[in-house]
């Protein structure tokens, strides 16, 4: 059975985690307005304050920590956000942190986690990742931090889309990217609650695409290998809690290729004059590929879930 989440859970949790993070802005986009025939409004969550929405959840799950789970700290499995975030949630309430990440991490990333104290473990693939992480914890007693699974990180990743609705009242769509679906269950599940009239879509990688095929088969999947250049949404699998909330609540997943989250990509730069990473084009991927028709004409709104990424890596992907 899915666990409730109330409006009242959610701005209770808020209220917790306000004083260590920024209530992002929720903007109008005149200039991703023309280009796709929606209305559209972005959630600019590339501007939390480690650089992506992950800080809600690893602050909220940090915060749960007991005086003996402190003592003996976090571990976490990341290709970089997630990572970040733990590292920064650690480091804000003095908890030692040793995080696991994949070799192909950006080496940007890599040192803004060790930049804020933490550890830094590097695994060769992420399978290899989770597996490394589950030692820490049985070897050392650490705590994971687990990227995406957990009712209080749903919890926290409804803040994004509490904060959306309220300054965004009218939208008839919100399209949220899904990785192992943290972020997407919480969203989802906040915008139905306050506004059940505005559907939800999420979008993932087509070489990452557990959600999509969790909901076909009715059940969570694992995947055999993830092939997508957006690492930040590579989760390999789907699990009971994020997909039980996300078929709740999400009226379609849909996806996009590689090749279309490098256009949105250089759309947003070209618009916006932001570099953004991959992870933070895709809801743009989704509105001008497989959305367009569906919400021609609609008040829609994207999330903009994180951006962390040196010049050279986003140069590399827009030469495409």
């Amino acid at each position: 059975m899915t666990p409730e989440i109330t409006l009242d859970s959610i701005d209770r949790l808020r209220a917790t985690l306000a004083p260590r993070l920024r209530r992002t802005p929720s903007v109008p986009l005149d200039a991703l307005s023309a280009l796709s025939g929606a209305e559209v409004w972005a959630k600019c969550e590339l501007w939390q304050v480690t650089g992506s929405f992950k800080a809600r959840g690893a602050l909220a799950n940090c915060l749960d920590l007991d005086e003996r789970e402190r003592a003996a700290g976090v571990t976490a499995v990341s290709a970089g956000n997630h990572a970040i975030a733990t590292a920064w949630a650690a480091r804000a309430l003095g908890l030692s942190a040793r995080v696991v990440m994949t070799a192909t991490a950006p080496p940007i990333r890599v040192e803004r986690v060790r930049a804020l104290g933490a550890e830094v473990v590097l695994a060769d693939d992420v399978h290899t990742a989770f597996s490394t992480a589950e030692a820490i914890v049985r070897d050392e007693g650490r705590t994971l931090i687990h990227p995406f699974e957990g009712l209080t990180t749903a919890i926290a990743t409804a803040g994004v889309g509490r904060e959306f609705i309220d300054a965004a009242p009218a939208l008839d769509a919100v399209i949220v990217p899904v990785g192992g679906g943290g972020l997407a269950a919480g969203v989802a599940t906040a915008v139905k609650l306050a506004t059940p009239g505005c559907r939800v879509f999420g979008v993932e990688p087509m070489g990452a695409d557990s959600m999509t095929r969790s909901f076909a088969t009715g059940a969570p999947v694992t995947l055999e290998r993830v092939d997508t250049i957006a690492d930040s949404l590579g989760a390999p699998m789907a699990l009971p809690l994020s997909y039980a909330l996300c078929r709740q609540h999400i009226d379609d997943v849909v996806r996009v290729s590689d090749d279309a989250l490098v256009a949105a990509m250089l759309s947003i730069y070209e618009h916006l004059a932001l570099a953004v990473e991959p992870a933070c084009a895709a809801a743009l991927a989704a509105l001008l590929g497989p959305l367009a028709e569906t919400l021609k004409g609609k008040c829609v709104g994207l999330i903009f879930c994180g951006s962390n990424m040196d010049h050279a890596r986003w140069s590399e992907l827009v030469a495409r």
